[in-house]
Parts: C-alpha cells; structure tokens; sequence
C-alpha cells in the first residue's frame, strides 16, 4: 500500500516522501525533517494510526499539519473518529488514485 500511495504522489508536484514503517517510526522521524502533509493508516504496529493522530493534533509543532487517516476501517463510526481526532480527511481503502492526489493537492494549496 506504501508503494501505491508513493507512485500516486510522486506525480504531483515536486516534493519529498519520507515513509516510516509503523506509528512508532513515524513519531521518530517527525522531528527530523519539515512535515507539510502526513497520511496515517489506522491499523499499524507499535501505535495506531488514531493514537498518532491524536499526538500529532495535541503538539504545538504539527497540531495545523494537514492530516490524512487512509484505512480499511470504512465505518461511519471509524471516520467520525478519525476526524474528531483532528485528521483533515479520512479515505477508505481501496480507493482511486486520482482520489488521494485530489485530497492532498486540496490539503497543500
């Protein structure tokens, strides 16, 4: 699914993806590199997607980060959750490219 949502974003403008294995990698590396746009699954080792949205939107750092939940969790239930947490979007696996390119152009602009 990484590799699908790289090559998706790759042809949109010029930009840096810096990926991180479970939520635990993603907390390591938030600190090291400019974040403009972060897209969390819900369902990842170490720490969810929701808990990491939740400490994303609780630091004065990355609390105005735009944020993107991409899941199969698609109940009604998991989105308004994800997005009471502070996620700017909630997309539900599978979807199409031309959707997520349409959410993180809407998102940078």
């Amino acid at each position: 699914m990484r590799a699908l949502i790289t090559s998706t974003l790759e042809s949109l403008d010029d930009f840096e993806l810096i990926e991180a294995t479970s939520g635990f990698d993603a907390l390591r590396k938030l600190p090291r590199d400019k974040v403009d746009l972060i897209l969390t699954d819900i369902n990842m080792p170490d720490i969810n997607g929701l808990e990491l949205v939740s400490f994303v939107r609780n630091n004065p750092l990355y609390e105005k980060t735009p944020l993107i939940i991409i899941s199969t969790e698609g109940s009604e239930r998991d989105r308004e959750k994800g997005l009471a947490l502070g996620a700017n979007a909630y997309l539900v696996k599978p979807f199409k490219p031309e959707a997520l390119q349409r959410l993180v152009a809407e998102l940078l602009a």
